[in-house]
């Protein structure tokens, strides 16, 4: 029997063939962390090490709650600053650049091949790019500073077969929700999510990322698709280091295959206060919310702002919701300015925030009262999660979220087609 891609790629970073199940010990290609860098210092400094083992596979990007908002925050930044001077780590992104797995992506650390680390659960992000890539807990960051290897498990692979084409007004956003409601947030408990089938060569990078980004919510350790044309033209540009493409072999051995055609997906909103209590926007159109969210890490691409743009255009968001937009980088906000999404979004009414994880983690910038609802397009909505316990979160597309935004009601975006 063939191997998986998570078998090869973990193998070859051991040194020897490894099956699912089996714990191998390896060094990654780089390690992630964010404003949680504060807390990984405290644990590095606990180990009595003076200096981290490989500085240069260190990337550390400001993006939870920038700028400062408290002299808590201030303060952890000042020592996250302090601590990449005095290791001379040089992939350091402060609080200009963006959201940290768009800011990875687009500077060329995502690459197919490559062993990547993150101290956030959406590190899954990368395996867009063909990458096996998993977070991990910040003590484990920290083991990783000072020793440049770790244990991992080899994981078992669900593949899910996608065919046909996305319709109108439906999005990788929808698709995922949906496979997520099906199958629950634990189906892909520490499994490989492999996304495979004639219709994944039809989705852009952008819409890769978004289902390789809440694979996490699936419960996988990481979600993938195989490197094509349109990844290889792309990192023709973008690639900051040779990398190897691989993928799993034709007799490779799956847990689960599951299968998707897409073309029969419609608009999907995913109920509070669980990812997996997804429902058909059918079932909940008409329910009313205070407040809309349109990016995040999830959607925060320009490829997402042109899309809520389309539907906005010319019109005035409803004068009972605030709407905040939130671009993923400044790279993607400077193209969405550049298209004119964003002079769209900010004449229909819209407030636009800075590249960051805004209201997404709960600390700042559009946090929630109690008794308040938000429809956004990011990848959680447990209880809490974006402010007070007693507010209500519903996921969904940007397109979605836009009509819905003009509505001033959960809203089915196929009408603005």
């Amino acid at each position: 029997m063939g191997r998986t891609f998570s078998e090869k790629l973990l193998g070859g970073k051991a040194g020897k063939p490894a099956r699912a199940g089996e714990i191998v010990t390896v060094s990654p290609d780089y390690i992630l962390s964010h404003d949680n860098s504060a807390a990984i210092i405290k644990e590095f400094r606990k180990l009595e090490i003076e200096r981290v083992k490989r500085a240069g596979k260190i990337v550390i990007v400001l993006d939870h709650v920038v700028p400062a908002s408290s002299e808590k925050y201030a303060q952890n930044h000042k020592e996250i600053r302090e601590f990449v001077a005095e290791q001379g780590i040089s992939h350091f992104f402060d609080v200009h650049h963006g959201i940290c797995h768009q800011v990875f992506s687009e500077n060329g650390f995502a690459l197919p091949g490559k062993l990547i680390l993150g101290a956030d659960s959406h590190t899954t992000s990368y395996g867009a790019f063909g990458a096996f890539s998993a977070g991990i807990g910040r003590s484990e960051a920290a083991s990783v500073w000072a020793t440049d290897e770790i244990w991992l498990r080899v994981p078992e692979t669900i593949r899910i077969e996608m065919s046909g084409t996305l319709p109108a007004m439906v999005s990788a956003k929808d698709v995922i929700l949906k496979i997520i409601g099906d199958h629950g947030a634990d189906r892909a408990n520490y499994k490989a999510v492999e996304f495979a089938g004639p219709a994944a060569n039809t989705l852009s990078l952008s819409s890769r990322l978004v289902m390789a980004n809440m694979a996490a919510e699936m419960g996988a350790k990481n979600g993938y698709f195989f490197p094509d044309e349109k990844t290889l033209t792309w990192l023709e540009e973008n690639a900051r280091s040779e990398y190897d493409v691989t993928v799993s072999d034709p007799d490779a051995g799956y847990e689960a295959v599951l299968a998707y055609d897409i073309s029969v997906i419609a608009p999907q909103v995913a109920c509070p206060h669980t990812v997996d209590n997804v429902r058909p926007v059918s079932e909940v159109e008409g329910t009313s919310f205070h407040q809309a969210i349109i990016g995040t890490c999830t959607n925060g691409r320009a490829e997402d702002l042109e899309v809520a743009a389309r539907i906005l255009r010319g019109k005035k968001v409803h004068q009972g919701i605030r709407v905040l937009v939130i671009p993923a980088s400044r790279r993607e906000y400077l193209l969405a300015l550049q298209r004119g999404d964003l002079e769209v979004l900010a004449e229909a009414g819209c407030l636009i925030l800075n590249p960051g994880c805004g209201p997404c983690l709960g600390a700042h910038q559009g946090i929630l009262a109690p008794g308040e609802v938000a429809l956004s397009t990011a990848n959680r909505n447990f209880r809490g999660r974006m402010g007070s316990r007693d507010s209500a979160i519903y996921l969904a597309s940007p397109a979605t979220v836009a009509a819905s935004a003009l509505e001033g009601r959960i809203a089915d975006p196929r009408k603005y087609t």
